[in-house]
């Protein structure tokens, strides 16, 4: 995906440690798409770190041109955001 990263997500893979290519890979191919408020969509895909599951998460506002990532973090909390298809 051809998308503009925030200041706030540039910020945001610094601080929580997340490479742009985990980013991108979860951009490129999320595992789903989860719609958000108004324009906002969840990219989201399951990742293993340290042997534990989590969500890489990625908030984009697909309404603008090209989409905005608004922020990006890992959870722990899979069951909570995975949705069931």
């Amino acid at each position: 995906m051809n998308a503009r990263i925030s200041k706030h997500a540039e910020n945001e893979l610094i601080r929580r440690v997340i490479s742009r290519e985990a980013l991108e890979a979860v951009l490129d191919a999320p595992e789903q798409k989860v719609p958000g408020h108004g324009s906002i969509t969840c990219y989201q895909s399951r990742i293993a770190r340290d042997g534990k599951p989590y969500l890489l998460r990625a908030m984009v506002d697909d309404g603008k041109q090209p989409p905005v990532v608004l922020t990006v973090y890992y959870t722990s909390k899979v069951a909570k955001y995975w949705s069931p298809l």
